[in-house]
């Protein structure tokens, strides 16, 4: 595994390393001795499995809030996504900054999102799988989401016909969300 911090603190990109015969490959995707020398340290007790059916599905922008905030480690297993996380963190030199990553199948790449950003994809084939593993539980009560066509984020999503579930088009602002919580202390 290699591991390459990006320019939002606590976002890790994680390549993968496949061994590869005639059979086809196999590959670690979690070894927590490795990810401990790393410094990265989390009790995974959930992990999510989302099935996307067309290309330029967007999912999010999702996060929960604290105390039942999560970090994520995710990654695509079949398909390909344009993978995009918010800093909503207190005192965070990128509060409000976004960044992305490509998924897919073919690239063995995981993403770990720290708590107190918000996530979300959209998908760039016509099938896509993605797994995450969170590290806190689901709470309902606690969901929120920033809007993905935000003008003040200003995401440069990969589609011009995006499909967005009437949940997700309903999702806040991000001058909504700086009114109603300021940030997230995680």
């Amino acid at each position: 595994m290699d591991f390459k911090k990006r320019r939002i603190e606590g976002v890790i990109e994680i390549s993968l390393n496949p061994i590869r015969d005639n059979r086809g490959f196999f590959m670690r995707t979690l070894d927590e001795k490795i990810f401990i020398e790393e410094g990265i340290v989390h009790h995974w007790v959930q992990e999510n499995h989302s099935k996307s059916i067309k290309k330029g599905i967007i999912r999010g922008l999702h996060f929960q809030l604290p105390p039942f905030s999560e970090a994520k480690l995710v990654r695509c297993i079949s398909g390909a996504i344009f993978d995009v996380f918010v800093d909503l963190r207190k005192d965070s030199p990128t509060f409000g900054q976004w960044d992305s990553v490509i998924l897919n199948e073919d690239n063995y790449t995981m993403i770990l999102i720290p708590r107190g950003l918000a996530h979300g994809f959209c998908t760039l084939t016509t099938s896509a799988e993605v797994l995450y593993k969170v590290d806190n539980f689901y709470n309902p009560d606690a969901e929120r989401g920033l809007l993905w066509s935000d003008h003040v984020l200003n995401i440069n999503w990969p589609t011009s016909e995006p499909i967005v579930s009437e949940k997700d088009q309903k999702n806040m602002t991000f001058e909504t969300f700086i009114k109603q919580f300021k940030h997230l202390s995680v």
